[in-house]
């Protein structure tokens, strides 16, 4: 707490600095006993450069080399880095400085799950290309192409500071809490380290699934279909909306992950949910996690993906930044079950009829979470 108090930079120097600053300004690291979290990015193996932040904050490629007749239409709802960016150093810093506090409380409670998650990917070597896509229930396929994802686990780092360091100023005299929630805060529990197997498939959430109100709103959808599976009650899309501070700029992950431990009962069968990063990650660490946190915890993934039809091939154009529910797997089929909330049709005449459950290869759903420039996901 001291640390993040300390380096947050002042409303004076944020005004001032260009957007590159600003990047490392906002998103800084810090380690939490052997984890390295970085504000706004979540769990990383890796404390990201003052060049891969910049990288992060530029657009994302919408369109692969080749791809013709594929137009880029409308956002659909997730916070883009450089939006994150741009809302947080707009805050006065006495409430920039409370929402850090409370974003950093909530990943040192899910420390631990971020230690297994790092010592579970490290071991793992490339994965194969997927395997063909299966249907579930009857429903449409979600297969896309795309072969195993680029980039290898790295080792994290162990320091003792931050490694994005503004200016220091004085310790606000802000003391933040969260917000209380509206059925009950659940009592986060650490998952077991006995190893439970996990099923050859397992699908959750039967029937919860919703379809985006707004364009911008795949946020509010997405927690709508969480919660109202948690306990049933299927509050608006517009109240969650609220509470999760959407805009038209869309959602930042960091607050669906904060919504998901205040509001909803997840964390005690998969313990406090986090932001975690999947940049170091293969197919097969990815359908790994899945699998336990699906048909082991069975507790929804709240999937962070660039939805492009070259991943989705159910879509009619390419979208941005995007929010899904992980609901379930079929091992033999290597395919990931989502919630689809987005309906091309809805908000485009042109557009195909998307929305609801999809099965998508393993491979091609880790390879559309990396085309997003956030590469991370909630769990």
């Amino acid at each position: 707490m001291k640390q993040v108090t300390e380096t947050s930079p002042n409303d004076l120097q944020l005004k001032a600095a260009d957007t590159s600053a600003q990047a490392s300004s906002i998103l800084r690291c810090f380690t939490l006993e052997d984890e390295n979290y970085c504000l706004g990015l979540g769990f990383v193996d890796q404390v990201p450069t003052g060049a891969q932040l910049q990288e992060v904050v530029s657009p994302p490629a919408v369109r692969a080399d080749g791809e013709v007749g594929v137009e880029q239409d409308i956002p659909t709802g997730d916070l883009t880095p450089a939006a994150f960016v741009a809302e947080r150093a707009a805050m006065p810093k006495s409430a920039r400085v409370a929402t850090e506090l409370d974003e950093m409380r909530a990943a040192w409670d899910g420390r631990a799950k971020a230690r297994d998650l790092r010592l579970l990917a490290e071991p793992r070597s490339p994965s194969a290309a997927p395997t063909a896509n299966g249907k579930e229930e009857g429903t449409d396929d979600g297969a896309g192409p795309g072969g195993p994802a680029e980039g290898a686990a790295g080792t994290p780092t162990a320091t003792a500071t931050t490694t994005a360091t503004p200016a220091p100023t004085a310790a606000p005299t802000v003391t933040p809490t969260r917000t209380a929630p509206t059925q009950g805060t659940p009592t986060p529990v650490t998952p077991s380290v006995v190893p439970v197997v996990a099923p050859g498939s397992a699908y959750i959430m039967k029937g919860f699934q919703t379809s985006q109100d707004k364009g911008y709103w795949c946020g509010p959808a997405t927690f709508q279909s969480i919660d109202w599976a948690d306990d049933n009650q299927k509050d608006t899309q517009a109240s969650w909306a609220k509470d999760l501070g959407a805009t038209t700029s869309g959602t930042a992950i960091s607050a669906m992950v904060k919504q998901t431990n205040l509001k909803t009962a997840w964390p005690k069968s998969a313990g406090t949910y986090i932001v975690q990063n999947v940049s170091g990650w293969n197919s097969k660490t990815f359908m790994t996690v899945h699998e336990k946190h699906l048909g082991v915890y069975k507790a929804p993934v709240i999937e962070h993906v660039q939805l492009l039809k070259r991943y989705f091939p159910y879509l009619a154009f390419n979208h941005s930044g995007h929010y899904q529910v992980g609901r379930g797997y079929d091992r033999a089929k290597n395919t990931i079950a989502i919630f689809e909330v987005f309906n091309e049709r809805r908000f485009n005449s042109r557009g195909n009829v998307t929305d609801g459950p999809k099965n998508i290869p393993a491979s091609a759903l880790l390879n559309a979470t990396l085309a997003n420039s956030f590469k991370n996901i909630g769990l």
